[in-house]
């Protein structure tokens, strides 16, 4: 059987020539899925360089031992979101059994057909409700519940929702603050490492270009403008999306960003760690938070940007 690195560098190789017809399969089923080469991108340049996934497994001890049955259940908010619990599971030497989100199928589904082609022993099923050793699963907070409940008698790593922030310093270059609309509007805002609140020094003010999007999140911005402005409430228009300021809050519309203003920088890292279990990623010039990632990064995860900051692979490696 071939290596994991042998493996999953090869995956790279094919999915850097995914076919058209694949993509278009996808954005055909699920709308929002515009950016499809991006995630593939990340995924190529950050999980599946050859360098990067020895450097990483050399981080862990693998000892041999009977596989376990791992069932993934995918979220769908963006393209191939949970492929790295997939690349985690079969890593630690364990079976992936996993369910496909409805909104997310065609690019996974092609992606554990690559895999299962490169190294024909490696065992991947599809969970349908049958017994598992653990589970790793993602979705919203009513779903996050509806899991702990279903799966309370097992080893499971659960998650729920999370967001993310940028932190500026009032010194941020033009390249920093168009990397910063990268963080935000790539796929949609839908990602937990999209940029939903900027902290901003007093009397600083900025813009932001907002890209071409897709119909869905159009309609979103003309309903949260139409809303906002019959209930008299201040707001920036950027064209295409709306910049709201006050208090440090999330907004309620993908296509809204808050803006808080702050005096004091130790104001911001107080309310990071008091926010730290709702936070996923925060994009700043400086490590501000463990989780810090510089602008225009913030869609790259890296192999050890374990989501909520638990190691998968510990987990796995412990069941």
């Amino acid at each position: 059987m071939k290596s994991v690195v042998e493996i999953f560098s090869e995956l790279s190789v094919r999915l850097q020539g995914i076919p058209r017809s694949v993509i278009d399969r996808a954005q055909e089923q699920n709308s929002w899925f515009c950016q499809i080469p991006t995630a593939i991108a990340a995924i190529c340049e950050q999980m599946l360089d050859s360098s990067k996934l020895t450097s990483w497994l050399n981080g862990y001890t693998i000892p041999p031992h009977a596989p376990k049955r791992v069932a993934i259940i995918m979220a769908g908010n963006i393209p191939a979101v949970g492929f790295a619990d997939l690349l985690y599971t079969i890593a630690s030497g364990n079976i992936a059994v996993v369910k496909y989100s409805s909104k997310d199928r065609v690019i996974m589904e092609y992606i554990v057909g690559q895999l299962t082609e490169i190294e024909p022993e490696l065992i991947i099923e599809q969970y349908s409700g049958q017994a598992v050793d653990a589970v790793i699963a993602t979705g919203s907070d009513s779903a996050a519940l509806h899991f702990r409940a279903m799966f309370g008698d097992i080893p499971t790593l659960i998650r729920g929702s999370r967001h993310s922030v940028a932190v500026l310093t009032g010194r941020e270059s033009e390249a920093d603050i168009a990397n910063l609309s990268k963080d935000i509007f790539t796929y949609s805002g839908l990602g937990c490492r999209n940029v939903s609140l900027i902290f901003a020094p007093e009397g600083f003010n900025f813009s932001l270009t907002v890209p071409q999007m897709p119909a869905g999140f159009s309609n979103n911005y003309r309903h949260a403008r139409a809303l906002m402005t019959l209930q008299g409430k201040n707001f920036t228009d950027w064209g295409g999306a709306l910049a709201i300021e006050g208090e440090a809050s999330f907004p309620r519309f993908i296509s809204s960003i808050n803006i808080c203003h702050y005096n004091n920088i130790h104001e911001v890292e107080d309310w990071l760690k008091k926010n730290d279990s709702r936070l996923q990623c925060v994009v700043s010039a400086e490590k501000i938070h463990s989780r810090s990632v510089p602008f225009g990064r913030a869609q790259y995860p890296r192999l050890n940007d374990y989501a909520d900051e638990v190691d998968v692979m510990n987990f796995l490696l412990s069941i």
